[in-house]
């Protein structure tokens, strides 16, 4: 731990003679030629998969796609569970939330002028539960009565999904059982609706090869268009004259940046140089509260930080070998000692909400992982692991921390491979890794966001794990209407895949990041999904200054 002390001292010195020498600079900063131009500019962590609704699966994406499209419902600025009109104006359900009715916008266009219609909602729906498209989250439309078996390539024809478009305007959903937070469900990106007319022209239904999302192609639906896209670089979106609401959004643009280096990203805002930045590295928290207090944000974030593990791996199919893995790791050393941002041991997977009181399972007990070990009847000293994980440094250092521990309490070598972000997903979705760092940022407020994703077939999964008793538990929950009956069935079900440990919750996570004070309607959200119509930039008397 030595080096990183060392290592984040060299970090805070260099930022402040930087921020210093900025001080003594009387010329226009950055942000404020963006805020003049009404450009927000964010910090966005990486260089984003593809901008497909229906291929992505990481938050870097969802970032740039809920600027350019929207779904049913649209997002609250400032309150997670109130559901504003998006691309249907308005909803009604039946009494037992099974047959939902969304009339869209009369007024509803792509933002090259054409009408958006049910057709492009059903055609969506069609196209990302395509068993031979291969979504990876497609499941999120399980919901639908069908939906499932079709994606499954159980059931052949689409007509047998429950939807209907009643007219071009009324789009009719079935669930295949009581689904009252539906509308939290339609503001995820894969609900969104994507242009038949233009997804034709560029390979048609199937095609995943990203042509129709280029810059000068990309047609969409959401209160910003894709005006430029410099690989490795940049960005850049614009307000679309053609959106239902466009007297409702006040930004010019944004431009999105992949500041891979946390520590790079932090001198840029120090530097005046960001809006918002994607993170906070753990080391520079202390440091910005102090000399950026006004700036500094430390908010409840609804997600999870866990480890995969491979059960396809021979030595990790040993039940005995994951319980050993898990309680040798102290998450709270981790916090304390690396991530510093006021995270949450975590005890389960899903943190407490609402009703749902968060699992007691996992915790730190290197005497029980011993014997853990000692039953799975391998020995550590011939035992070959390799931890992957992305190539940011504050992985790295968490990384080093989780080898430490398991070498020091079992005596295991752990291998760690950093990959960039896109290899990191390819490897984790081919299962080409023994444990992998993860994490999962809740989709909408309620545990099956957490839940659903480790069943069986489930792109999301990737650990090769399943369990009947599981998804018979889910099955119980989803088909029971009285809410606490619900929540008790879900816990149960949680306590199933913790007590196989397909998985090593480590924390519950915040939100630590930096934000310029000319940023506003900016406000504290526990899914983070800061709709971006309603952000407005103002030019302030000072900047951010040590």
């Amino acid at each position: 731990m030595s080096f990183t002390r060392i290592h984040s001292i060299f970090i805070l010195l260099s930022l402040a003679a930087l921020a210093g020498l900025l001080g003594s600079c009387d010329s226009q900063t950055p942000v404020e030629r963006a805020t003049e131009a009404n450009i927000l500019v964010l910090g966005n962590s990486a260089e984003p998969a593809a901008l497909d609704p229906q291929i992505v699966t990481g938050v870097i994406e969802s970032n740039i796609i809920t600027a350019l499209f929207e779904g049913l419902c649209g997002q609250h600025p400032s309150n997670d569970g109130k559901h504003l009109p998006g691309a249907a104006a308005s909803w009604t359900h039946n009494e037992n939330f099974t047959v939902w009715t969304f009339s869209l916008q009369p007024n509803g266009k792509w933002s090259d002028g054409t009408p958006v219609t049910t057709a492009d909602f059903l055609y969506a729906y069609e196209r990302i539960l395509h068993p031979e498209f291969g979504a990876k989250y497609a499941s999120m439309l399980y919901y639908i009565k069908g939906a499932e078996a079709f994606n499954k390539g159980e059931a052949k024809d689409f007509s047998g999904v429950g939807l209907r478009a009643i007219d071009s305007h009324t789009l009719e959903i079935t669930m295949r059982a009581p689904i009252p937070f539906l509308p939290d469900l339609t503001k995820h990106y894969t609900w969104y609706p994507v242009p038949k007319h233009t997804i034709e022209k560029h390979g048609g239904m199937l095609a995943k090869n990203g042509e129709w999302t280029k810059a000068g192609n990309l047609v969409s639906n959401g209160p910003f268009t894709l005006s430029q896209w410099v690989l490795f670089d940049r960005i850049e979106c614009k307000s679309s004259p053609t959106y239902w609401d466009a007297a409702t959004v006040k930004l010019s643009g944004i431009h999105f940046l992949p500041i891979s280096n946390a520590y790079t990203e932090a001198r840029m805002f120090y530097n005046n140089q960001l809006h918002v930045t994607y993170t906070l590295a753990p080391e520079l928290i202390s440091y910005s509260k102090d000399k950026y207090p006004e700036n500094t944000r430390l908010e409840t974030y609804l997600g999870s930080n866990f480890l995969r593990l491979n059960v396809t791996r021979p030595q990790l199919s040993n039940e005995h070998l994951r319980k050993a893995l898990a309680h040798a790791v102290n998450s709270q050393s981790i916090i304390d000692n690396i991530l510093q941002g006021g995270q949450e041991q975590a005890t389960g997977l899903v943190p407490n909400m609402g009703e749902y009181k968060a699992a007691k399972v996992m915790f730190y007990d290197p005497d029980l992982a011993k014997e853990h070990l000692k039953k799975s009847g391998l020995n550590p000293a011939e035992l070959s692991l390799t931890l992957l994980t992305t190539d940011k440094e504050a992985a790295k250092v968490i990384a080093e921390a989780l080898q430490d521990m398991w070498r020091k309490t079992l005596g295991i070598t752990v291998n760690i491979r950093q990959s960039e972000w896109k290899s990191y997903q390819k490897a984790m979705s081919d299962l080409d890794y023994d444990i992998s760092t993860g994490g999962w940022i809740g989709d909408y407020p309620d545990p099956t966001t957490f839940l659903d994703m480790w069943k069986k077939g489930d792109g999301n999964n990737r650990t090769g794990w399943s369990s009947e008793q599981y998804e018979q538990l889910l099955g119980t929950a989803e088909l029971t209407e009285e809410p606490v009956q619900r929540i008790r069935a879900l816990e149960e079900a949680e306590k199933v895949l913790l007590s196989e440990t397909p998985i090593i919750p480590l924390y519950w996570y915040t939100q630590c990041y930096l934000k310029h004070q000319s940023v506003k309607g900016w406000h504290p959200l526990i899914l983070n999904n800061h709709p971006y119509k309603f952000i407005s930039l103002e030019k302030t008397t000072s900047s951010p200054k040590p």
